[in-house]
Order: structure tokens, then C-alpha cells, then sequence
């Protein structure tokens, strides 16, 4: 059983070290543990720093790419080295390594796919006010829409199981701590989490603002829901325009049946102008749903290939190869019997 502690890094030549200090190198059930860091284009020497303190492997970008695409890349080198379980976590030290234990035991007992780090945000003292509710609504949006029951949506310190880490296909360029939350909600798999201890860090390189953390947040939430449910989007969307229509339809109706329909043709061209965009509305989501079922399809297409990379990674191409001639000559013994 092998763990892979990915660690995305942005200039954390200076934290680095005291997060590396911490990470467990024994865990009971587990029989190795190993250490990645994810340079994400750092000018500060931070690939550097990590392979000084004995890091096993460093991925470093020539520029920066961003979060969501640094822990992609992440995830599938933790894949490739045979991780069976692969715990983020963040250089900057927010996130205790002594909690990482506690935090793959439920997959190690086999009861969570993907354990998420509860910094219990209400109870932070470092986080301000306006950014304590922020959280909380966020959270509440992304259980919502995802149909989980996850505390602290936007914890960065969780851990996946090597059959989770599979089924991850991010899409976003802004965060993964929102999507990878939806998209565990959607494919049905099992999501734990344990309350863990954050410390107060420098300000955060990711939210600019408040309202640019609200704003990207949102477009992500919609963006990704949306591939997973667009017919409930649309449809939404269509009753927004039919219900308007259908009651100016029936005021026009009212005022015909007492003869002063003359006066009201503006209302019956708004009318019809709504009753098109729900209808529009209506066929654009029957569309998009036709659309997220041949994606469902591709994500399961890319799932086996995955398996069929693992297991030629394991083999090798020749012995893989002569698996498949040894059962084909298995065949043919069988059939001339």
C-alpha cells in the first residue's frame, strides 16, 4: 500500500521545508510513503528546496499554469507512480502534517473514496468575519448541488483513493476544491470528513478580493453543475420565461373576452416573445443532456483507459502483449479439442 503526498507549490521555497518536516514518513496500513512536489513555474528555487530535503519527486512547470491545472497534473504523476492513495495538502503549512493519518483511515478501512480536511471555519479565529459566512454559504451552495454533505467544501487538505483519484476529470482552470466535491457528488462516491487544525498563512495568491473570490466561485459551482444536470438548468431556465408569458397570454385572454382586446397587442408580443425563449429554452436543454450523456460516456471511456495504461505501465508493452497472444493460443487449444 503506497501513499503519495502531492504538495502544489507556488514560490513556497521559504515554507516549504517546516510542511515537509511534518509529513508522517510511517503510518500504520500503510507501507510506504512518498512525497511530490508540484512546481507550479516557482521563481524562488522551490523545486530546488524540495529536492534538498529529500523530496522523491518533483514536477516542475516552466511557467505557472494555475491550481486547478497543478493539482491536475498532481493527481495523474501520483497515478502513474502507483499511488494507491494520493493526500493534497498546501505548502504554505496551512494544513498539520501529523493529520494525515487521520485522514486516510477512512479509506484505509474502506469506508470514503475521497476524505475531506474539516477546518470547522466557524470556529477559526484568524478567519474574519465576511470570510467565515463567505465559506459557510459556499459550502452550503456546493452540498446543494452536489448532493453531499461535506462541511468545508473548500478545504485543500484531503485525500483520495487511488479508484477516486480515476474517476477525477477537472475541467476548471480556477480551483479543484469545488469541482472535484461536485464531481465525487455526482459519480456516487463515498466522501468522509475529519476536523483537522488550520494555521494562519500569508494572504491567499488565489483570491484577490471578496467579491473575485464570490464571483469565480459561482461561475465554477454553475459551470460544473450545468455539465452534470443541464436539462435542470434549462428547465429553470424555460419556467423563468413561460410562467410571464403564460399570464400575459390569460390577461390578454380576460380583456378579449370583455371586448378591449385591441388595447393589449403589446402584451401579446411580449407573450409570444417569452413563450419562444422558454420553448427555446426547453430544446437547448434537451440538447445539453443528450450532450452530458456522450460525456459520461467519453469519462468512462478515459476511466478504462487509465486502467489500460496502469496495467501496461505494470507489464510492460511486450508483456502485456504476450498476455494477450497467450490467451489467444488458449483459444485455439480449446477449440481443436
Amino acid at each position: 500500500m503506497k501513499l503519495i503526498v502531492q504538495i502544489p507549490c507556488l514560490n513556497e521555497a521559504e515554507t516549504l521545508p517546516a510542511t515537509l518536516a511534518e509529513i508522517p514518513r510511517k503510518i500504520e496500513g500503510i507501507d510506504a510513503v512518498e512525497i511530490l512536489v508540484v512546481d507550479d513555474g516557482s521563481t524562488d528555487g522551490t523545486a530546488e528546496v524540495a529536492r534538498k530535503h529529500g523530496v522523491e519527486h518533483v514536477l516542475h512547470a516552466t511557467r505557472s499554469r494555475g491550481l486547478a491545472a497543478t493539482f491536475k497534473a498532481g493527481l495523474e504523476t501520483a497515478l502513474a507512480l502507483g499511488a494507491d492513495v494520493i493526500v493534497n495538502t498546501d505548502g504554505d503549512n496551512q494544513y498539520s502534517g501529523s493529520d494525515i493519518p487521520k485522514l486516510v483511515a477512512p479509506i484505509l478501512r474502506g469506508e470514503a473514496d475521497m476524505v475531506i480536511g474539516d477546518r470547522r471555519v466557524k470556529e477559526v479565529q484568524h478567519f474574519s468575519f465576511t470570510k467565515k459566512k463567505l465559506q459557510t454559504l459556499g459550502s452550503w451552495v456546493v452540498r446543494q448541488v452536489s448532493g453531499t454533505k461535506v462541511p468545508d467544501t473548500t478545504s485543500g487538505f484531503r485525500a483520495f483513493s487511488r479508484e477516486a483519484a480515476r474517476r477525477m476529470n477537472l475541467v476548471s482552470d480556477y480551483t479543484y476544491t469545488l469541482e472535484t466535491i461536485i464531481q465525487a457528488g455526482k459519480k456516487r462516491l463515498a466522501i468522509a470528513q475529519v476536523p483537522i487544525e488550520a494555521r494562519e498563512t500569508r494572504p491567499s495568491r488565489l483570491i484577490r478580493s471578496n467579491w473575485d473570490y464570490v464571483k469565480r466561485s459561482a461561475a465554477t459551482i454553475v459551470r460544473i453543475y450545468a455539465m452534470y444536470e443541464p436539462l435542470k438548468i434549462f428547465s429553470y431556465l424555460a419556467a423563468a420565461f413561460f410562467v410571464p408569458g403564460l399570464l400575459l397570454s390569460l390577461r390578454y385572454l380576460y380583456y378579449r373576452s370583455i371586448g378591449e382586446g385591441q388595447g393589449h397587442v403589446q402584451s401579446v408580443l411580449l407573450a409570444i416573445l417569452l413563450l419562444l425563449l422558454a420553448f427555446g429554452s426547453l430544446v437547448f436543454g434537451l440538447v445539453a443532456d443528450i450532450l452530458a450523456s456522450v460525456r459520461r460516456l467519453l469519462e468512462e471511456v478515459l476511466y478504462r483507459q487509465r486502467l489500460l495504461e496502469e496495467k501496461i505501465d505494470r507489464h510492460g508493452p511486450s508483456g502485456f502483449g504476450e498476455s494477450r497472444r497467450s490467451s489467444a493460443e488458449a483459444d485455439r487449444a480449446e477449440r481443436k479439442r
